[in-house]
């Protein structure tokens, strides 16, 4: 790729500001919440069917449970109902004689929540730098990204030599992963892939696993003094999980496997409530995980800490506490940061950083590992955000710019351009 392409490409990214701010703006008035075992993706997934066709592609949307082999892959997690949120997928045939890529990532967000806001959370609205709403940050502004790329190519012309396919999945929020899981089996691959999740603009080619754990407390006994005590015990449990052997891709992480309690619930607030002594006691527990740890060993480790608790001040514990896992196990994965695809995104995205990105690992789970697992070398690269999962979610719009332009030179370097496209 000549170096008159590379700053045609950049140049295109940032004349065009408003226009990938607008997608993303779209796409955040636009609710695609995931409320397992449903959602409401669709009318999303039909505005990105929409924008890609009066592009020049020929977009397809596909339900997933129609995939032959979908049921019975042993990532698939049962018990979704996927009535009206169909995946998307739109090729770019390549001319020959380069590689293939995927640009993907998942249209569903979490729900609003019950939280307050400070402003509509489907207003899309911007305030200074920032873009707000549910989704802008994880990850409609990665969506808008990889939609606003393949528009570029498109306007400027650019005939690829490798493939390029574009993906908005469905499901990915909760443990979900079917909507990615479905189009590896419908037989969606390519050479490499990006997730163009909320990495902060560096090169991210790992993530962690994770588990969650809902735990309720009963009496007989005060189920606060149960839940207490529990709460102090957990210092023991986070200390085991530190003995974890730390992938060097999270080596710098102060915590590499936190332990995090993520709610606490004894009866609902306020004065609409009569006060009373809580009879039941709710926790959700979560921790996190290393690339390469299993799950019988991870749980083993932990239900070996649980029944010492309770042994402990078994007088305390007259009736067991509840244990249940109510989102599917999430494997840490990872590749090598001297991975192709690793070392040229980091080089595409120094054209337009101050310094080339760290490589780096996520902090969580995502989808990632479904790619690994295809044997799909990806990587997440996208904006700086906050609040992804809080209220007053937003992103940094300039940062939404950078992570797109170098996802531009990247699509192209990667692929490879025809010679009288350039």
């Amino acid at each position: 790729m000549t170096p008159a392409l590379e700053q045609q490409l950049i140049s295109y990214v940032s004349r065009n500001r408003e226009a990938l701010i607008g997608i993303l703006a779209d796409l955040v008035r636009c609710p695609s919440e995931n409320t397992p075992p449903t959602g409401n993706e669709g009318n999303c997934q039909q505005y990105l069917f929409d924008a890609l066709q009066q592009g020049g592609y020929q977009p397809e949307l596909y339900a997933i449970d129609e995939v032959p082999g979908l049921h019975a892959h042993p990532i698939y997690h049962a018990g979704r109902d996927y009535n009206g949120r169909p995946n998307l997928v739109a090729r770019r045939q390549g001319v020959g004689g380069g590689r293939s890529l995927i640009l993907s990532g998942h249209i569903d967000t979490v729900p609003r929540g019950t939280q307050n806001w400070t402003a509509d959370p489907f207003s899309g609205h911007v305030a200074g730098n920032r873009l707000y709403g549910r989704g802008s940050n994880d990850m409609k502004a990665g969506i808008a990204s990889n939609l606003f790329v393949a528009q570029a190519l498109s306007d400027l012309g650019i005939q690829l030599q490798g493939d390029l396919c574009i993906e908005s999945v469905v499901d990915e929020e909760f443990g979900g992963v079917n909507g990615t899981l479905a189009a590896r089996v419908a037989g969606i691959t390519a050479d490499a892939a990006v997730i163009s999740e909320p990495s902060s603009l560096r090169v991210c080619a790992a993530q962690r696993g994770g588990r969650t754990a809902h735990i309720t407390f009963h009496p007989p006994g005060d189920v606060i003094e149960q839940v207490t005590h529990f709460l102090v015990a957990l210092r023991e449990f986070a200390a085991i999980r530190r003995t974890a052997s730390i992938h060097p891709l999270y080596a710098d992480c102060q915590d590499a496997v936190p332990v995090s309690v993520t709610k606490i619930f004894t009866s609902p607030w306020g004065t609409g409530e009569p006060i009373g002594v809580p009879q039941e006691c709710r926790l959700e527990l979560f921790w996190q995980l290393m690339p390469g740890e299993e799950q019988a060993a991870v749980e083993s480790q932990f239900e070996a800490w649980f029944e010492d608790v309770l042994s402990s001040a078994y007088n305390l514990y007259r009736r067991r506490p509840t244990l249940e896992y109510p989102i599917r196990w999430l494997p840490g994965s990872a590749i090598s940061a001297e991975e192709p695809a690793v070392r040229e995104l980091r080089s595409s995205a120094a054209k337009v950083l101050p310094a080339p990105p760290p490589v780096t690992g996520i902090e969580g789970p995502c989808d990632l590992y479904v790619f690994h697992e295809f044997g799909i070398p990806a990587v997440l690269w996208g904006a700086c955000g906050t609040n992804g999962h809080g209220p007053d979610e937003s992103v940094d719009l300039d940062s939404v710019v950078t992570a797109t332009q170098a996802l531009l030179l990247f699509v192209c370097q990667w692929c490879g351009v025809q010679e009288e496209s350039q």
